[in-house]
C-alpha cells in the first residue's frame, strides 16, 4: 500500500486524527467536502467516499474536486474498478481540472492493481503531453512490466533515470533498470550512450560534482566522437566546479585531438583557470588562440565576456573596451550583444566623449529590447540638455515616462522634465525614436474577468469558503499557467494571501510578469498594494524617524532583501526582514546596547528593522548621506563603494549607479530607489522630491 500512495501523487496522506465527524446529506454541502477531504486526509478512506457521495451533484461547480476525493478514497479501499467511473467529472470539468494530471495517474495506477496493466499503458499513451514527469514515465514503465513488455518497461525506466537524474524517481527507476537488466540478460535494451551523457551533464549542472565526475570518467570509454570529447572535457569542468582549479587546468592542459566545440570549451574553461591563478599572460593568449582557432564558437564569446568583466570590475576602459567590441561585432545576435554594446556606449558617455551621443542611438537602434533602453534615453536626455536643447530632452524623457512608467530612469524623467520645464519637441529627436522598435509591451491589463476567469474565480472562493485554502490557490494557478488573463489571476491569488503580505508579492511578480510596464493608475489599487505592500508599517516608520532615514525608502529596501518576509534567509545567511547577518546583527547591537540579542532575534521584526534602519544610517554616514551609496554599500559592501566613487567624477547619482559593475548590485541599487518612489505615491500624504532630487540636492 505503501508503494501505490507514493506513486500516486495526489492529496497527501497526512496521518492525524483517524475519526473524522461527517455532516448529515442535508447539511452544507461545501463543509461535506472539506470533511470528506479531512478524512481522506487522515487516510480514513471509509469516512472518505462516504462524506463524498454524491457531493459531484450537490456541488456541480466543484464536481471534479469532489470526483478526486471519492476516487482516491476508493483506491484507498483498493475497490480500484471504481477509481476510472468515480474520475469521469474530472475529465467533464470545464474550464479544464487543475486534477487531470494527478487524475490519469491515479487511474492508471488503479488499472494495474485491479490487473488490466494494458490499459494503464493506453490510457496514459493516450494523454501523454497531459502527464506530469517524470511520474508518468515511472507509472508507463511500471504498466508495461506489469503487462509483461519488458523492453517497453526498460525504455520507460531509462527515461527517468537518464532524463530526471534528481528527482527522487530516479532511484526507484535505476533499481528496476538493474532487476531488469539482470532477468533479461541479452534482450536487455541497452541503454544508449547519450542518454547515458545526459544524466551525467544533468548532475554536473546540478551540481551533484563528485557522481557526475564519477560517470564521465566511466562513460568516456563507451563513447565516440564529439560526445567522446565533450565527457573529456567536462571532466576537467567538474574539477573546475569543485574549485580544485590546479587539478583542473593540469588536466585540461593535457587533452589533445578534440573536435573543434569540445577544444573550444577545454579553452574556454582553461582561461577561467589562468584568471582564477591570476594568470594574465595565459588569458590574453588563450583569447589570441580561441580567435585564430574558433572565431564563431560560443566559447569565444563566453571568454570575451569573462575576460571583459574582469577588466570592468578594475576600471580598465582600454582593455576591457576592445573586448566588449568584438563580443557585439563578432556576434551581433547573441543576447550578450547588447550588454557589450552597453557597456562601450557608457564609457564613452562616463568619459565625455563627443561620440556618446552616437553610441547611444546607436544601442536604441541596434538593441531596442534590451535593459540598458531607457538608460540610453535618459543619458541622450542629459546630452541634449548640455546641448542647451530642451525640446530634445523633454522628448526622451517622454518616451522613458511612456515606455518605462515605473521603471528607475523614469523616476528620474520626470524629475527632469519639470526642471526643463515647457518647450516644443524636437521633430528630429521624435522621427528618430519613431524608426526605433521597442518592445511591443502591454500598457493597459484588462481586470475585468471574462467567462473562463469568472468561472475560475467563483470556484476558488467556493474552495475557499470550504476551508480548502490550498486547492484554491491551486485551481487559481492552474488558470494563470494557463494564460487565463494572468493579470486577473494574480491579483485573485494575491487576495487570497493578503494575510501574508510576501506571499501576495510572490503571485504578483510570479504572474504578472510585465507588471512594472503598466502605469499605476492603469490598474486597481490594491493591485499595486499588493505588489508593494507596507506590513510593519508602525515599525518601519518609527525606526526610520529615530535615525533620520526616509520611511519610505526602508520600506523599499526591505521588499528588495526580503520582500517583507520576516522569516527569510538568503543563500549566505542574511536573515529577517532587512536581511542581516547574524555577526553584523551582533556588532550592530552591541552598538545600540542590544543585550538580548541572539541570532534567532534577527526574524523578530522589531528586532530586525532596529539594526536595520540603524546600519543603512550608518552606511549613509560613511558616504557623505547619499543614498546611491549607501545603497550599494548595503548590497555590496562598503569597501568595494569606496573605490567606485573614485572611478569618474560623477555628476549625477545615476552616472554612479550605471558604473556600478556589479549586475546584482546595480539592479538592487536601481530597484530600491524605484521602489521608493513608487511607495511614496502610493503611501505618501502628499507627492514629495524623489530620491533621486534629493540626492542631486546632496
Amino acid at each position: 500500500m505503501e508503494r501505490k500512495w507514493a506513486i500516486w501523487g495526489g492529496a497527501a496522506i497526512a496521518a492525524a486524527c483517524i475519526g473524522v465527524t461527517l455532516l448529515s446529506a442535508a447539511s452544507d454541502p461545501l463543509a461535506d467536502l472539506k470533511a470528506a477531504e479531512s478524512a481522506l486526509e487522515a487516510r480514513n478512506f471509509s469516512a472518505a467516499a462516504a462524506a463524498s457521495e454524491s457531493l459531484a451533484k450537490r456541488l456541480p461547480r466543484l464536481a471534479d474536486y469532489a470526483a478526486w476525493i471519492s476516487a482516491s478514497a476508493q483506491f484507498g479501499l483498493t475497490n480500484y474498478t471504481s477509481v476510472g467511473p468515480a474520475l469521469e467529472p474530472v475529465w467533464k470539468q470545464s474550464p479544464a481540472s487543475p486534477l487531470t494530471a494527478k487524475a490519469y495517474l491515479l487511474e492508471g495506477q488503479a488499472a494495474i492493481l485491479k490487473g488490466a496493466p494494458g490499459d494503464a499503458a493506453e490510457l496514459l499513451r493516450k494523454n501523454y503531453a497531459a502527464l506530469t514527469q517524470p511520474q508518468g514515465d515511472l507509472l508507463l514503465a511500471q504498466a508495461f512490466g506489469a503487462a509483461g513488455d519488458q523492453v517497453s518497461a526498460a525504455i520507460y525506466n531509462q527515461r527517468v533515470y537518464y532524463g530526471y537524474p534528481t528527482a527522487a524517481e530516479a532511484a526507484a527507476a535505476g533499481a528496476e533498470i538493474a532487476r531488469l537488466r539482470t532477468s533479461m540478460g541479452a534482450n536487455y535494451p541497452p541503454s544508449m550512450p547519450n542518454s547515458m551523457l545526459t544524466r551525467a551533464l544533468k548532475l554536473l549542472d546540478a551540481g551533484q560534482i563528485r557522481q557526475a565526475r564519477q560517470e564521465l570518467e566511466g562513460l568516456i570509454p563507451q563513447l565516440g566522437g564529439a560526445d567522446r570529447d565533450l565527457a573529456r572535457v567536462r571532466v576537467g569542468v567538474a574539477d573546475y566546479d569543485a574549485e580544485d582549479t590546479a587539478a583542473a587546468h593540469r588536466y585540461l592542459t593535457s587533452l589533445s585531438s578534440l573536435s573543434p566545440e569540445a577544444d573550444a570549451e577545454r579553452l574556454y574553461y582553461l582561461l577561467q583557470c589562468a584568471r582564477r591563478l591570476n594568470n594574465q599572460e595565459e588569458v590574453d593568449q588563450t583569447l589570441d588562440r580561441l580567435a585564430r582557432l574558433y572565431p564563431a564558437s560560443e566559447w569565444r564569446l563566453k571568454a570575451l565576456m569573462a575576460a571583459a568583466n574582469r577588466y570592468l570590475t578594475s576600471n580598465q576602459m582600454d582593455a576591457y573596451e576592445p573586448l566588449y567590441q568584438a563580443c557585439y561585432e563578432t556576434f551581433p545576435k547573441a543576447t550578450e550583444a547588447a550588454t557589450c554594446h552597453w557597456r562601450v556606449a557608457w564609457g564613452h558617455y562616463l568619459r565625455r566623449r563627443p561620440d556618446a551621443a552616437d553610441l547611444l542611438r546607436a544601442d536604441l537602434r541596434l538593441f531596442p529590447s534590451s535593459e540598458s533602453a531607457s538608460a540610453a534615453l535618459y543619458f541622450l536626455g542629459r546630452l541634449a540638455e548640455d546641448a542647451h536643447d530642451p525640446g530634445a530632452a523633454r522628448v526622451y524623457y517622454a518616451e522613458i515616462d511612456r515606455e518605462y512608467p515605473n521603471q528607475f530612469y523614469a523616476t528620474l524623467a520626470r524629475d527632469q522634465m519639470a526642471k526643463v520645464g515647457p518647450a516644443p519637441p524636437s521633430p528630429q529627436v521624435i522621427e528618430f525614436l519613431r524608426n526605433v522598435s521597442f518592445a511591443k509591451r502591454s500598457r493597459v491589463e484588462d481586470f475585468k474577468p471574462g467567462p473562463a476567469a469568472t468561472a475560475r474565480i467563483e470556484r476558488a472562493k467556493l474552495l475557499q469558503q470550504a476551508g480548502l485554502n490550498d486547492w484554491a490557490d491551486q485551481e487559481l494557478r492552474f488558470a494563470a499557467k494557463a494564460g487565463e488573463q494572468p493579470y486577473v489571476m494574480a491579483l485573485q491569488l494575491a487576495s487570497l494571501s493578503s494575510a501574508k503580505p510576501d506571499q501576495a508579492l510572490h503571485y504578483i511578480k510570479a504572474y504578472a510578469g510585465g507588471y512594472l510596464y503598466v502605469p499605476i493608475d492603469s490598474a486597481p489599487r490594491q493591485f499595486w498594494t499588493f505588489a508593494f505592500p507596507l506590513p510593519f508599517r508602525t515599525e518601519v516608520e518609527s525606526f526610520s524617524k529615530q535615525n533620520g532615514i526616509d520611511p519610505f525608502l526602508m520600506a523599499a529596501l526591505i521588499r528588495q532583501e526580503s520582500e517583507f518576509n520576516p522569516k527569510a534567509v538568503s543563500k549566505t545567511g542574511a536573515r529577517g526582514l532587512a536581511q542581516i547577518q547574524p555577526a553584523t546583527g551582533r556588532e550592530l547591537s552591541r552598538r545600540l546596547k542590544v543585550t538580548t540579542y541572539s541570532a534567532s532575534g534577527l526574524f523578530q521584526p522589531g528586532l530586525n528593522l532596529q539594526l536595520g534602519t540603524y546600519y543603512l544610517k550608518s552606511l549613509l554616514g560613511q558616504v557623505g548621506g547619499r543614498e546611491d551609496a549607501a545603497l550599494a554599500a548595503y548590497d555590496a559592501g562598503l569597501t568595494r563603494v569606496r573605490a567606485w566613487l573614485s572611478w569618474g567624477d560623477f555628476r549625477e547619482p545615476a552616472e554612479f549607479i550605471e558604473s556600478i559593475p556589479f549586475t546584482e548590485t546595480r539592479g538592487y541599487v536601481q530597484g530600491v530607489l524605484r521602489n521608493a518612489d513608487i511607495y511614496r505615491r502610493l503611501y505618501g500624504a502628499n507627492q514629495g522630491a524623489s530620491a533621486a532630487q534629493r540626492s542631486t540636492a546632496r
